[in-house]
Formats: structure tokens, C-alpha cells, sequence
């Protein structure tokens, strides 16, 4: 049996198909994790084990031991279509705090902390600068969270993906002691709901906000007098990361005290009314008052541009508001100083009360909300106009 010449080998290599003409270069996703390393290492507390690149993430529970009876608490979610806006203003850095939001502020809901967090980034090609952007966004946002960033995976999906095209997922773990967890059952007539701001749009409703821009014509590089920057910068505006001050208030604040936090709700899909509805026991509503607080800029314009009708709205954006607390009234004032000593905007919105005391005229029409997303909960009602 003769061997192949040179030249034969040459045509034979030629005419190859390798996994980089396929579209996939393994050499582009080691560069980016090299790019991207230290700001995850930044995230590790003494409880992560082993570095960056390892085939499972490893995290040291040992302090559960001290807990009575632990409950971990986990959520995975995306970003969604504000990575479109992101993908045409090429700025990648930011879009990491809008994933960690959507993942960590569920967690705290029921008090947990959160502890560890994964991250995926499914792309058409690789550009290690650019995912090594993202990553790092998430790995900053994870710092403010106090979650460490023990892993993740980017993944290159050519044909599947164009080549700018990418989307990213994650999820998380955290922890809570069980009297300490909160939720529908804690909650109480009288308690009092407090607001707090959210920075933006944060990362819902962008395929409401994305046709009515484009059915208005406007571009993102618009300079929009209202928002005062551009189109595009109010659009990518980071989510707001409340993990932190919700964990220090409920800390500040804890069940054993008597007057307490007895409930969060993470203001996302779905709008204020029906995530609120879901933390809230049957048999009682949340009376909400519109007046407490203005619309925030970008969300009037998304209604004037596409005449959203505001019921429309109110379920599907967050009009300002991306977390609620719900409190004993003898803690209220001083929930709502703590929360605004640490830089987060807040303010009572409303009360809640028996549902048995509202008229059957309260109970209808789209300001009555009663029960979401599969949980035949309590009951929230929307009274008066914006601010």
C-alpha cells in the first residue's frame, strides 16, 4: 500500500471539513474565557471551591449546618428581547445586570439569600471581547447581589444563530432558614405595601416597547428631550439589583420581631397587580394608589407613541415600580427610611385589607386583579390616576 504524496495531502486538507469551518472555533471561546476570568474570580467568596473553567462549579454549604431546618430556593430565567437592543448599539456590558435581576430578586421574595449562580450564553459566533462584556456584566451584577458566579457555559450555534446574534439564560441558589421564609401566609389585613423604584423598563415588555418604536419610526440613536439621552440609553438602562436591600430589610425587619416584612413581590412580566396578587393569601386585597408615585418618562412615551391603552400597560411593564415589600404598619416609616438611607427610592403605595370589604362594583373591570400565573391567591385593586 503506497502513502499519499505531499501535494495529495495537500488537496486531501484542502478539502476538508473541520468543527472551525463548521462555524464552531473552540480557540475564540478559550480566549474569552481568558478575558473574562478575573471578574468572575471577583465574585468568589471563601465558600467557592476550585477556579474558573472546571466542569461543575463547586460550593461549600458547610455554614447550613448551622441552620435549623434550611429551604433552598432556585429560578432560572433570561433577558428576553432587550438582547435585540443590545445586539444593534453593540454594548454588551450591561445587559448581565438585566439576567441577575430576573434571577436573584425572585429568589429574595421568600427571603432567601441568594448564594451561587450559573450562566448561559448561547451565540452564532463567538467574539471573545464580546462575550467576555457580557459575562462581565453578569459578574458585576452577581457583586451587588453578594451571589457568587461559580460557572457557566457559552455555546456556538452557527447556522441556528446569525452572527451578532446571541441570548443568555442563568440560574441561581439560595437559601433560607424555613421560620424565617416569607410569603401569602405571613401577610395580614392592615399590613401596609411599600414601593420601590425600579431604574427603568428593566428586562420586560420590550416586545410592546420595540413595535411601538419601530411602528413610530424612531431610531435608537434619537436624542429624546424627555428622557434626556438617547432612545437607545434609556432603552439598555441596566435592571435595578434589589437583592441586597430586600435581604438588609427583612434582616432589619424579621419575623421574630412581632412587626416584621412579611412579603416581597418581584415586579416583572405580568405588570404590579399580578405579580403582587400572587404573594397574597386568599381573602385579602391590595389597595394600590396610582397617586403615590409619577410615571417615570420612558413609560409615558411607549403610551403616547403606540396609544397603548393603560390596562394594556399595566400588565404588561412595571410603570416605575420593580419591587413591593409588604410590612406590619408599625414598621412602615422606618422600612421606607432604611430603604431610601440606602439609595433605593421607596414610598407606602397602599394597604391591605379583607377582600370582603370591597363593594361587588370594586371587584371589576381591569383595575381588579384577583390571583396570576396559576396562583388562585389574593386579590389587588388599582384606585385613582398617575401623579
Amino acid at each position: 500500500m503506497t502513502s499519499a504524496t505531499p501535494a495529495a495531502d495537500s488537496a486531501q486538507n484542502a478539502n476538508a471539513i473541520t468543527y472551525a469551518s463548521a462555524g464552531v472555533d473552540v480557540e475564540a471561546g478559550d480566549r474569552a474565557v481568558e478575558l473574562m476570568k478575573d471578574a468572575v474570580k471577583a465574585t468568589h467568596n471563601n465558600s467557592v471551591i476550585g477556579g474558573v473553567g472546571g466542569f461543575a462549579g463547586l460550593y461549600d454549604v458547610s455554614k447550613l449546618l448551622t441552620y435549623k431546618k434550611p429551604l433552598l430556593a432556585t429560578s432560572t430565567d433570561g433577558v428576553g428581547t432587550k438582547v435585540a437592543i443590545a445586539q444593534a448599539m453593540d454594548i454588551h456590558d450591561t445587559i448581565g445586570f438585566d439576567l441577575v435581576g430576573m434571577v436573584v430578586d425572585d429568589i429574595v421574595v421568600v427571603g432567601a439569600e441568594p448564594l451561587y449562580m450559573t450562566d448561559y450564553i448561547a451565540c452564532g459566533k463567538v467574539v471573545p471581547e464580546r462575550i467576555a462584556d457580557i459575562v462581565r456584566g453578569i459578574a458585576a451584577a452577581c457583586s451587588v447581589a453578594g451571589t457568587a458566579l461559580v460557572g457557566g457555559e457559552t455555546a456556538e450555534h452557527p447556522g441556528l444563530l446569525g452572527e451578532h446574534e446571541y441570548d443568555v439564560a442563568g440560574a441561581a441558589t439560595g437559601v433560607v432558614e424555613a421560620d424565617a421564609l416569607l410569603g401569602p401566609d405571613r401577610v395580614r389585613a392592615g399590613d401596609v405595601v411599600i414601593g420601590m423604584a425600579s431604574s427603568g423598563l428593566h428586562s420586560n415588555g420590550y416586545s410592546l416597547v420595540r413595535r411601538v418604536i419601530n411602528h413610530a419610526g424612531w431610531a435608537l440613536d434619537r436624542q429624546v428631550s424627555e428622557l434626556g439621552r438617547t432612545l437607545g440609553e434609556e432603552l439598555l438602562e441596566p435592571t435595578r439589583v434589589y437583592a441586597a436591600d430586600c435581604l438588609d430589610l427583612a434582616r432589619t425587619f424579621p419575623l421574630t420581631g412581632g412587626a416584621a416584612v412579611h412579603g416581597f413581590s418581584h415586579v416583572t412580566g405580568g405588570g404590579l397587580a399580578a405579580n403582587l396578587a400572587r404573594v397574597l393569601p386568599q381573602g385579602l386585597v391590595a389597595t394600590v394608589d396610582r397617586n403615590t408615585w409619577e410615571l417615570p418618562a420612558i413609560f409615558k412615551l411607549v403610551s403616547e407613541l403606540g396609544n397603548v391603552p393603560l390596562a394594556d400597560l399595566e400588565r404588561t411593564l412595571n410603570l416605575g415600580v420593580g419591587m413591593i415589600a409588604i410590612v406590619s404598619p408599625e414598621v412602615a416609616d422606618a422600612a421606607v427610611g432604611r430603604l431610601n438611607d440606602r439609595g433605593l427610592p421607596s414610598w407606602v403605595m397602599g394597604t391591605v385589607s379583607a377582600d370582603s370589604e370591597l363593594t361587588s362594583f370594586d371587584k371589576t373591570g381591569p383595575d381588579y386583579v384577583q390571583g396570576a400565573k396559576g396562583v388562585d391567591g389574593g386579590a389587588v385593586r388599582l384606585v385613582n390616576a398617575y401623579a
